[in-house]
């Protein structure tokens, strides 16, 4: 199980947003945490359509816009772009994957899928940070 570093030996990049733009991607990322757990739940109920229709609404590339990549991405470092847009990239996947899902009964792609879509959101907040 990996275990976070202690404040003190925190290495992660600093990432200066101004105070407005910083608020936003607070919102983003706790929406992004919403979305998830919902994603969760209604997979666990075999509710595959929900799902995606989450997944491509509030993370997948349909959802960029509403979360300002386009002004966002031009001041985030460019790793932190590029985890930023494979997540929205994974979720449409995802999306993809659950609806297969509904069709071939199966959980063990959608539940895959959205791990990739996880692992993009641990990659970014094991490298940046946006708070001192």
């Amino acid at each position: 199980m990996y275990t976070l570093p202690s404040i003190a030996s925190d290495t992660r990049i600093h990432v200066d947003f101004p105070p407005m733009m910083q608020e936003h991607m607070m919102a983003n990322m706790r929406d992004h945490l919403s979305a998830l757990q919902t994603i969760t739940q209604q997979l666990s109920v075999q509710q595959f359509d929900a799902a995606a229709d989450i997944a491509e609404q509030r993370l997948g590339m349909s959802a960029m816009d509403s979360h300002g990549a386009s002004h966002m991405g031009k001041l985030m470092p460019k790793g932190m772009a590029i985890i930023g847009t494979e997540m929205h990239h994974a979720a449409s996947r995802f999306a993809i994957a659950a609806r297969d899902a509904e069709v071939d009964g199966g959980l063990e792609k959608a539940f895959g899928a959205l791990s990739e879509v996880m692992q993009q959101c641990v990659a970014c907040h094991i490298a940046y940070k946006i708070h001192q």
